[in-house]
């Protein structure tokens, strides 16, 4: 099976690594690769598992709270804005 190396940048990456190394061209990047796709499937796992966990807290607190639309009356109490508050007349 053959890989062809077709810019400068990955021909000479490939044989700078293969030279630090002291191995053969196609073992350094076939040990680059693996270790590289051993990382991204990490990540995917971790945020998967991050993403599972997010939904299960959510479901787990969201009966705890009101979650209706606030009405008008109660946004303006919220943030000081009743005709009271903002000093215009009852």
């Amino acid at each position: 099976m053959g890989l062809s190396i077709k810019t400068e940048e990955a021909d000479r990456l490939a044989r700078e690594l293969s030279r630090l190394t002291g191995e053969t061209m196609t073992e350094a990047i076939t040990k680059a690769m693996r270790e590289r796709l051993e990382r991204l499937r990490a990540e995917q796992e971790a945020k998967g598992d991050y993403i599972a966990r997010m939904k299960a807290f959510v479901r787990e607190r969201a009966g705890h709270y009101d979650r209706r639309p606030v009405t008008k009356r109660e946004w303006d109490q919220a943030v000081g804005d009743t005709p009271e508050e903002l000093g215009f007349p009852p």
